[in-house]
């Protein structure tokens, strides 16, 4: 399969013979390369001509080889910056094998890349570890050699097996209007180069936008979560109406302000502290498996939603406010405060904190389920599932959080605006859900799950979207 690139890459010999050799195979492949004969080899002009000579390449690969190498900025690699790139990748190329090759037998087996993917924390099992083996493997004897992993990586941008792991990030790219999801994982490199706090941004102005556009449907489900019951049964497009005459188009929006003013706080401070207990809680010399980032994440979310949970209580305030009840955030603050005190800033709290557990244990586990259940049955050549398969497992997944942690929500929401609510007692947890299990039956805990449910697939469609702008925009690679 690659036997095209067999006759120009370099062979372990080091003499000057066999450089002097490379320098003339790089300027016979340059030659084939350059179809126009104008001294440059551009993007059009490397796609076609690795795949006339059958070298198999990622998606935009090419554009990332050309970028890379191209320093004067004419969009094509000249001869020299053809070759310089050549030599400087391979040099990572034989770093990154050498760091895989923990024996130092000159072969990578199954066993290597196994523990290579858990010291970047992605665990997986012996029969997947073979399946990226066999993508790389040429001679079919489940170990890969220094000619083979050089041969399969020489025109793939990517130096190593870190890209298998940002394929499969669980990305905070899909925001569907709750953050109790597990906080990305970033590699050193990307920490370094400051590449996460982009990310970061991209999804924060990924879920501020998606919020929006998803607003009303939120506004509806916690409208449905805190005044419908048995007796007072209101239908979607009912709401709607009621929701219309009371305030006109724009109260359809109530509480997004603040909902999208909580994302940067709540992201910041769960990274950070999702690092530290990392560091807390990995037992191998830094290398954290799944259910110590199960328990870092799900930490991690508790110290940030400790930190603003009296944004949350002022979010459910100000969603569910009449037309000139408040009339700014500040005031709805001023007036809770005057009226209830500080403690009302953290009604619901023990239920929020619950909620975190099944929500974030679930998401990751769905996740990881679906993750390698494609991984065993259709993973051949490549790790890369497409954008449609990872957008469908976390979607998944995230509603299957939301769907556990659902009841524990609905009680939050409910004891946030109990004193909003004319005639409602003050309830604690417990009485709370036996009085809606009571009266309701145990749906009642489920009221207002089909807004919920609706909003799913518009805000993960419309935060991926932003995400990939935003990404472009900050300059992050694809």
């Amino acid at each position: 399969m690659y036997q095209a690139v067999r006759k120009f890459v370099l062979t372990d010999c080091q003499c000057a013979a066999a450089a002097a050799d490379a320098s003339s195979t790089y300027e016979e492949l340059f030659a084939k390369l350059d179809t126009n004969k104008d001294g440059k080899v551009d993007v059009a002009e490397l796609k076609a001509g690795l795949a006339a000579m059958g070298i198999a390449t990622g998606k935009g690969a090419a554009q990332k080889i050309v970028a890379s190498g191209d320093k004067d900025k004419d969009d094509g690699l000249d001869f020299s910056e053809f070759s310089k790139y050549l030599k400087e990748h391979e040099k990572k190329l034989r770093l990154t094998f050498k760091s895989l090759d923990k024996n130092n037998d000159g072969r990578i087996d199954f066993m290597e890349v196994k523990q290579s993917l858990a010291d970047l924390g992605m665990d997986i099992s012996r029969e997947e570890a073979e399946k990226i083996l066999q993508s790389i493997d040429v001679d079919g004897t489940m170990t890969v050699d220094w000619n083979e992993w050089r041969e399969h990586f020489l025109f793939n941008p990517a130096t190593n097996l870190q890209e298998i792991i940002r394929y499969w990030k669980h990305s905070t790219v899909l925001d569907i209007g709750d953050s109790l999801t597990i906080p990305d994982e970033f590699t050193e490199e990307e920490k370094t180069t400051g590449l996460w706090w982009r990310q970061l941004s991209a999804g924060a102005m990924a879920g501020a936008v998606s919020r929006t556009g998803t607003a009303p449907l939120d506004r509806m489900k916690v409208f449905m979560q805190v005044h419908a019951s048995k007796s007072n049964k209101i239908s979607l497009v009912g709401g709607f109406k009621q929701m219309l005459k009371e305030g006109g188009m724009s109260s359809l929006w109530r509480g997004n302000g603040i909902n999208v003013l909580k994302i940067a706080p709540e992201t910041a401070i769960k990274f950070m502290a999702y690092e530290q207990y990392k560091k807390l809680l990995s037992s191998e010399g830094g290398k954290v498996k799944t259910h110590e980032r199960f328990m870092a994440g799900s930490l991690a979310g508790a110290t940030a939603q400790t930190a603003i949970y009296p944004m949350e209580v002022m979010k459910t305030r100000l969603t569910l406010r009449k037309t000139g009840q408040y009339s700014s955030m500040f005031d709805c603050a001023k007036k809770i405060v005057k009226k209830e005190g500080v403690k009302a800033f953290y009604k619901g709290y023990v239920p929020n904190i619950l909620g975190i557990i099944p929500y974030a244990g679930i998401d990751l586990a769905v996740y990881e389920s679906l993750k390698n259940a494609w991984l065993s049955r259709y993973a051949k050549d490549t790790a890369n599932p497409g954008i449609l398969v990872l957008l469908g497992c976390g979607t998944i997944s995230s509603t299957c959080g939301q769907l556990a942690s659902y009841p524990l929500a609905l009680v939050r929401t409910r004891m946030q605006a109990q004193a909003s609510v004319e005639g409602s007692e003050q309830l604690s947890m417990n009485q709370m859900v036996k009085k809606i299990v009571e009266k309701e039956g145990f749906f009642g805990l489920y009221r207002g799950i089909l807004p919920n449910f609706m909003k799913v697939i518009p805000a993960v469609s419309i935060s991926y979207v932003v995400y990939e702008y935003m990404r472009s925009g900050l300059g992050i690679q694809k």
